[in-house]
């Protein structure tokens, strides 16, 4: 299914191995990974990492939720299969996904359902427009990196913060200093809402933050924000040491490149005028910079310009409290709502909203080798 700017392959939870030691060899071999040449040739990925995506999906395991959902993110050119963090893309299809296949009744001119997401423990909400009892697909809405137009899914995520690591702000601070072997230290904040993000500023790195994806995938570029990644990983608690980061936890946290609004070239050729964004951003996810933005990454940005003291904060134009925050990618702009609160001094993040389309684009039997 393509879910917003991604695809995965999706799965019931109940055609999958009960010991889920067994699921990685499946997802690996099934997608063509590990591919050193990059394309996942032997399998169905994409060669991108928005393209080698695995969901699960299961009857609920919480009174709260219609169904449970477990997300796989499997590397392109390694054997491994990272289970910290969710997609938010790969989210918009799981609703859709969960009425096709009958897990949860649907009937009347509206779906809503309840998803538990097991790799954060967080519900999110998808309601979608239904037609003769299943997902609508026509429809006039307009997401950009993707052609057409379809009906929208609304998704709401409940309480985003501390998704991975149970911190709005892991280190207890909306602003660090982030030291990076290599590099030295870099200003940078450190939040997870949805899914732990690295936010750094693009002049820091002598980058405008206008630059196209493929500017950016330099091995030189590249290896600069696997840095980023690594020493943001072990500040934020996820792992014990630096190379754990380098080897088994390949996905997070996701680096975000950012700049104050100005004119930026889009992927369709045209430009982005400074006045319809609130920020610029670039980010890298699974180690490649992405082509548009993935979705739990936008979500944790959103919350972040909302912190006072952090680098989004700063660099975002100013907005009032109602207002989304319009992000800019390289593939156009993105609205998102985040809603947070103050509480004992702290802000809380209620609630963050997207808007998504998805569509299932094949069914039937993946093969992969018994070997494997």
């Amino acid at each position: 299914m393509r879910g917003g700017t991604s695809r995965a392959l999706f799965f019931h939870q109940r055609d999958l191995p009960a010991d889920r030691a067994a699921w990685d060899a499946i997802f690996l071999a099934a997608l063509g990974s590990p591919d050193p040449g990059g394309r996942q040739l032997d399998g169905m990925g994409g060669g991108i990492s928005s393209l080698s995506k695995v969901a699960v999906v299961g009857p609920s395991s919480r009174p709260d939720a219609d169904v449970d959902y477990t997300f796989a993110q499997v590397q392109v050119d390694a054997p491994v299969v990272g289970y910290r963090g969710n997609c938010g893309n790969i989210s918009s299809a799981v609703g859709p996904f969960a009425v096709e296949e009958g897990l949860v009744p649907a009937t009347g001119g509206e779906a809503t359902v309840r998803i538990h997401n097991t790799n954060t423990g967080k519900i999110i909400v998808a309601s979608f427009p239904l037609e003769d009892g299943l997902p609508r697909l026509e429809g006039d809405f307009a997401l950009q990196g993707v052609a057409g137009t379809a009906a929208p899914i609304r998704l709401a995520f409940t309480a985003p913060g501390g998704a991975a690591t149970g911190k709005l702000l892991p280190t207890g601070q909306a602003l660090d200093r982030l030291e990076v072997p290599g590099l030295g230290a870099l200003e940078a904040s450190l939040v997870d809402a949805a899914n732990p993000v690295v936010f750094v500023a693009a002049e820091a790195l002598g980058l405008e933050g206008t630059e196209r994806p493929a500017a950016l995938s330099t091995p030189h570029h590249i290896a600069r924000f696997e840095a980023i990644r690594a020493a943001a990983a072990l500040a934020m608690g996820l792992v014990h040491d630096l190379e754990e980061a380098r080897t088994r936890l390949r996905n997070l946290p996701q680096v975000a490149l950012l700049a104050a609004p100005r004119d930026a070239p889009a992927a369709d050729g045209t430009i982005l005028p400074a006045g319809g964004m609130d920020l610029l951003v670039r980010m890298v996810s699974a180690g490649q910079p992405h082509k548009a933005t993935p979705l739990t990454g936008a979500m944790c940005l959103a919350v972040a310009a909302r912190i006072p003291g952090s680098l989004p904060h700063r660099l975002a134009r100013p907005r009032g409290a109602a207002e989304d925050l319009r992000v800019a990618h390289p593939s156009g702009i993105l609205p998102v709502t985040a809603r947070t609160r103050m509480e004992d001094g702290a802000l809380v993040a209620e609630e963050t909203v997207v808007y998504r389309t998805a569509r299932r684009l094949m069914e039937g039997t993946v093969l992969y080798p018994a070997s494997g």
